[in-house]
């Protein structure tokens, strides 16, 4: 690249807890881009972690619901008209898709969206009609008008791609290929580990009804969420209550090594909402790079890796019995653990940045040329 083009990154979120744009704004970065990632800061946001591209989060006065996303959006499309001049717009999911596209159009800049999830699909969402149609309504206003289109697994590519007559990319949300970090020192049992948003959907509950059932396993539970404070009333009351632990959210180098000393990651997900039913979540390759075989949903992400590589097992419902018995069984197996550890390790050379990186590079280069 010859001129360093500038790119803007939008999210709602707070940055730090955000892998995969620190990924994709890391390796933008690399590959010759003047980039920043945007996105708001919170009551309770600590210091940005330290990056190679610059952050800016914008201050709202709402946090929460209709009126949040309306002032976001607002906001961040004051900041791209007139605070900034960026040759590529990059719209992270259907919540700043508005000010992105309205942006774009006004100031004749080039596109990207990236679906990180089915948006109108998602708990949240489903069973709220009027709040679905008005997301339904930005996409179909936007997302044709995206110069480039990226989602996170190849069913959400198919499916995106049939639904808007356009072409979405697959780039998958999986770590850099690194040194293996070090498991966590500890005097507690053996543990099984959950990592992400403490939201509706998450099988979180169901997981805390089966822990009286597991034996002799600790559960750590990393991250936070709208269902906190219940998830931490159920654990209370739990006859496992001792064996449960949570630890809020935590800078990612602490998570890799929590997740390098667990015993089996969890990825429960509700089979009702189809944002879920084709989703692929980071986590599940953060176990599998962390050598730890995770407990998943019979979802066909899902499906298919484990059926190719055997990095976890599969469960068909989130009942409390069947949970605690697969996780019983597997850990009772040590032959087939062993061998779900070991095809973790050579899973990992299929999915790791290095060959999404590629992708993104290439899309991004055929994107500058149109600049």
């Amino acid at each position: 690249m010859n001129v360093r083009k500038t790119i803007y990154c939008t999210v709602t979120n707070d940055l730090n807890q955000d892998q995969r744009m620190h990924r994709i704004c890391s390796s933008l970065t690399k590959i010759g881009y003047e980039v920043c990632l945007v996105g708001r800061i919170k009551p309770s946001s600590p210091t940005l972690l330290d990056m190679p591209f610059r952050q800016i989060r914008l201050r709202c006065f709402f946090n929460k619901g209709f009126l949040f996303y309306a002032e976001y959006n607002m906001r961040l499309l004051i900041f791209l008209l007139f605070r900034v001049n960026p040759d590529i717009i990059y719209s992270v999911d259907t919540d700043t898709l508005a000010a992105c596209g309205l942006a774009k159009r006004l100031k004749s800049k080039k596109m990207v969206f990236d679906a990180h999830e089915y948006f109108t699909e998602v708990p949240e969402v489903i069973h709220r009609p009027f709040v679905k149609w008005i997301w339904q309504m930005i996409e179909k206003n936007f997302i044709p008008m995206a110069d480039e289109c990226i989602t996170v697994n190849q069913s959400l590519a198919d499916l995106f791609s049939k639904k808007y007559d356009k072409p979405f990319i697959p780039i998958y949300n999986v770590p850099e290929k690194s040194e293996k970090h070090k498991a966590v020192k500890s005097d507690i049992k053996p543990y099984l580990l959950y990592q992400g948003m403490l939201n509706y959907g998450r099988g979180l509950e169901e997981l805390m009804a089966a822990m009286p059932y597991i034996n002799d396993m600790n559960l750590i539970i990393i991250g936070e969420g709208d269902i906190s404070e219940k998830l931490k009333r159920l654990a209370n009351e739990s006859p496992a209550k001792d064996r449960i632990r949570f630890t809020g959210w935590l800078k990612p180098d602490d998570i890799k090594v929590i997740t390098a000393g667990a015993t089996l990651g969890i990825n429960l997900l509700e089979p009702g909402s189809k944002s879920y039913y084709f989703s692929l979540a980071n986590k599940f390759f953060d176990y599998m790079h962390a050598e730890v075989p995770s407990v998943n949903m019979d979802f066909p992400e899902y499906r298919a890796i484990i059926s190719k590589h055997g990095v976890g097992l599969l469960i068909s419902d989130l009942d409390k019995n069947e949970i605690a018995d697969k996780i019983n069984l597997l850990l009772s197996d040590h032959e087939k653990y062993s061998s779900m550890k070991s095809a973790c390790r050579t899973a990992c050379d299929m999915y790791n940045w290095d060959h999404e990186e590629k992708k993104l590079g290439k899309l991004m280069e055929s994107l500058s040329e149109r600049t």
